[in-house]
Formats: C-alpha cells, sequence, structure tokens
C-alpha cells in the first residue's frame, strides 16, 4: 500500500518537499494529477453549492413574502460574500456562472419545493434572475 492510500496528510507534506528540491523525478506523478484535477473540481462544487443556497432563498423571498425575514436577508447577504470570495479567489469560475445557472436553478427550485411546501408549479421554469441580481449588483 502506498504512502498515498496509507497517510495522505504525510504524502501531500512529502509531495511539497520534492516539489520545493525540484526532484520532480520522485513525485508521485499520478495521485498528484488527481488531487490538482480534484482540487479544482472542489472549487467549482462549492460555487455551485453556496449559488443554490443562494438563489433558493431568493425564491422563498419572492414567492414567500408573508414569511420574510432577517435570516433569510443574512443567509443572501452571507453567500454572496462567499461566492465573490470564491470568484475572487478563483476568477476563471466567473466564466462559470451562466453555463451553470441551469443546473443549479433547479436545484435550487427543489430545495424551494422542499421548505416552503410551495408546488413546484409556483416557481419560473427558467431563472428569473440574472447573474447581475442573483450576485446583488
Amino acid at each position: 500500500m502506498s504512502l498515498y492510500d496509507q497517510d495522505f496528510y504525510q504524502w501531500t507534506q512529502e509531495q511539497a518537499a520534492l516539489l520545493k528540491a525540484g526532484a520532480l523525478a520522485q513525485l508521485d506523478i499520478e495521485n498528484l494529477i488527481e488531487e490538482v484535477e480534484s482540487m479544482g473540481k472542489s472549487q467549482r462544487r462549492e460555487l455551485y453549492s453556496r449559488l443554490v443556497v443562494l438563489i433558493m432563498h431568493m425564491l422563498k423571498w419572492d414567492y414567500q413574502t408573508g414569511r420574510r425575514g432577517k435570516s433569510w436577508i443574512k443567509t443572501i447577504a452571507t453567500q454572496r460574500t462567499e461566492i465573490e470570495f470564491l470568484l475572487f479567489d478563483n476568477p476563471s469560475l466567473k466564466h462559470e456562472l451562466e453555463g451553470l445557472l441551469t443546473m443549479v436553478y433547479r436545484s435550487a427550485v427543489k430545495q424551494a419545493v422542499t421548505e416552503t411546501g410551495l408546488a413546484l408549479k409556483t416557481f419560473p421554469e427558467i431563472c428569473p434572475y440574472s447573474v447581475e441580481q442573483i450576485m446583488g449588483e
């Protein structure tokens, strides 16, 4: 069993030391590639997840006006801030926003239906918000 499988943390430290030393021939290239790809995917997943929460709360705000509260405002503001930080650290993800919107919106509607008890047909089939509106611009 490799160090990668036995002790991931130690493996990362060892790989970092090898990179710093320029000992490229000793690197675990196969697993390094997998981990670098995974890191990029996790950033995209975080963007997706935060957008779902944000849009779901925007839908609740728009379609449950009688239940509006400070916690929804706080959640919307928090998600926008966290997305801004994520995009600041990963500017290329900005180009993913438009493409993710359809999938994100479907997930947000499903969650909104579950949380509100409102019928699916209550919500528009297509996302009613532009990227600018979602980001609060």
